[in-house]
């Protein structure tokens, strides 16, 4: 019994001391990347199955930095053995967790009665893709699409000058309407809406679509957390989630 306790005792110190040895890389490679640029956000540190790198989202982007934060690898990590994307994978996790975030309260959501699926759409009122998606939502529905749209204004939040940009503007007042479906439909279809201020969720949706990657809309992300597309048809999308059922 007392050998037990001796080995029980021996395996526990091991423990901690790679748990130290854990902490001690992961606040190297968040120095290493914290230095590469004036407002770097690092949201999430992993080891790697790179052996000897960790995994690092930060501002948006994901990367393989060593344990001695002397090298930087900037690009997929694929698993030749099971020809996997495993940076992929690892985003969409990201993603899915992130924005389970978002109450349905903070979202502009058309959808049908029985969805079979549920898509998070990051969206400008202004762009022209994003109309184009919108004007079949309709469709969408029938194929049995929820669509839960985010903001993400592409001018930003504020212009150079510091002022609000026209598009955060006018998302704020979609957000903001009495009827905000109605007031976002319309917009869609070119209708300045009625100016409105509140309590809105516009300026951290932006940021958090900065967070996961988002770099133009519509942006399309499965409940699965993969990215699915940009502007894409019904029959498209459908193709698209059910390919990731099977995955």
């Amino acid at each position: 019994m007392f050998k037990k306790l001796i080995l029980t005792l021996s395996l526990a110190g091991m423990a901690c001391s790679a748990l130290a040895a854990d902490d001690a890389a992961e606040a190297v490679v968040r120095k290493a990347v914290l230095g590469l640029a004036p407002g770097v956000q690092v949201d999430k540190i992993e080891q790697s199955p790179l052996p000897g790198f960790y995994q690092v989202i930060a501002s948006g982007q994901m990367v393989y930095v060593s344990a001695d934060g002397k090298y930087l690898l900037n690009g997929d990590l694929l698993d030749l053995t099971s020809k996997k994307n495993i940076s992929e994978k690892a985003w969409a996790d990201f993603r899915k967790v992130q924005l389970a975030k978002v109450p349905e309260s903070q979202r502009i959501v058309f959808a049908p009665a029985n969805p079979k699926y549920h898509v998070t759409v990051f969206t400008d009122v202004n762009c022209g893709y994003c109309r184009a998606l919108h004007e079949h939502i309709a469709d969408f529905n029938k194929a049995g699409v929820a669509v839960e749209y985010v903001a993400w204004p592409r001018e930003g939040v504020t212009s150079t000058s510091g002022q609000p940009t026209q598009t955060y503007t006018e998302m704020v007042s979609v957000w903001c309407a009495a009827d905000p479906k109605m007031a976002f439909t319309q917009a869609k279809q070119g209708k300045t809406p009625k100016a409105a201020t509140c309590t809105n969720p516009v300026k951290d949706e932006f940021d958090l679509g900065v967070k996961l990657g988002v770099t133009g809309t519509p942006t399309i992300v499965a409940d699965d957390g993969r990215v699915v597309g940009g502007y894409v048809t019904p029959e498209q999308l459908i193709k698209l989630l059910d390919k990731g059922k099977g995955s």
